[in-house]
């Protein structure tokens, strides 16, 4: 795997990557493969008919991860990839992606990233996602994700998914359906600047007898820029939901936030939380009076907010 000092730059940021990981990875650089590595347990096979990756997990698979980071570097470059990942029965896996771009050019970047999850029954699969941008170009970094979920029978997933800089205009779309038993925790975190806009739209099908989700989101909105998030839950059984989004506003930000709660079972138990607002003043003084700048108590407040 060849890449240069901007590209590794953006493998750190979004994967925390210094070097090849152990186990299984793909690693994608500017719309081509930079490293590929299958296990004795996972698989990863290129597709045939369009832009992406199969990953194949086989029954029993426990401990073990798979890396499959995107970073581009080119300015103009549209890169779409539509990534399968079969996960079988009673496997205990952990899966890092995210996508960092650096745009120094005058030309938009952007990706696309379509993940489809088949989650195995009495599974547990931990997914991290890291969205990052960063250079000096008048072109803009642009990211619209898609994440579906397909949960069998008593199986696990928590999902983090950041945005954590430089992304001028992004739509994340996550569904999710979940059958008996199954739980599914996913923490979202934006954090928008300048003239940045940023939309999400989570919704979640509660199928199963005894199935659960968990969703908090967390949103800081700064300078001009503009967040809308959608969060829907849909109990159609015996079921309990619960969704949370806490957003801050700063200078001239806008953040509108809208739950969806529909229930078609007498049993299902549902729950939407929501505040948006600014950073309180009592915290800013709290730190300050240790030392810290007004700056400084600011950028403490938000990095603990988006967790």
């Amino acid at each position: 795997m060849t890449m240069n000092e901007i590209e590794k730059g953006l493998l750190r940021e979004v994967a925390e990557l210094d070097a090849l990981p152990v186990g299984a990875y793909n690693i994608r650089a500017n719309g081509e493969s930079a490293g590929r590595n299958s296990s004795a347990n996972i698989d990863i096979v290129p597709k045939d008919d369009k832009p992406g990756i199969d990953i194949i997990i086989k029954d029993g698979t426990k401990n073990e991860s798979v890396h499959i980071p995107v970073v581009i570097s080119e300015s103009g470059l549209k890169d779409l990839v539509y990534n399968d990942f079969i996960i079988g029965r009673d496997c205990d896996v952990t899966i890092i992606a995210g996508c960092g771009i650096n745009n120094c050019g005058d030309q938009d970047s952007g990706h696309d990233g379509i993940h489809t999850f088949h989650v195995g029954e009495g599974s547990k699969v931990r997914y991290i996602e890291k969205h990052y941008g960063e250079g000096t170009g008048d072109g803009k970094r642009l990211m619209n994700p898609t994440t579906e979920v397909h949960m069998e029978k008593n199986s696990t997933m928590d999902m983090t998914m950041s945005q954590i800089a430089g992304i001028d205009d992004t739509l994340r779309v996550t569904r999710a359906d979940l059958a008996e038993g199954s739980s599914l925790t996913i923490h979202d975190s934006v954090m928008t600047t300048g003239d940045q806009s940023a939309g999400s739209d989570m919704r979640v099908d509660l199928n199963g007898e005894g199935s659960s989700a968990d969703i908090i989101s967390r949103g800081v909105a700064r300078d001009n820029s503009k967040q809308n998030v959608v969060i829907g839950l849909s109990g159609n059984a015996a079921c309990s939901g619960h969704a949370e989004c806490d957003s801050i506003i700063m200078d001239n930000g806008v953040i509108t936030a809208t739950p969806e709660l529909t229930a078609t079972n007498v049993d299902a138990s549902l729950i939407h939380e929501a505040a948006i607002g600014k950073i309180a003043g009592e915290q800013m003084m709290k730190l300050m009076t240790l030392g810290l700048s007004e700056k400084e108590a600011e950028e403490m407040i938000i990095k603990g907010f988006l967790g």
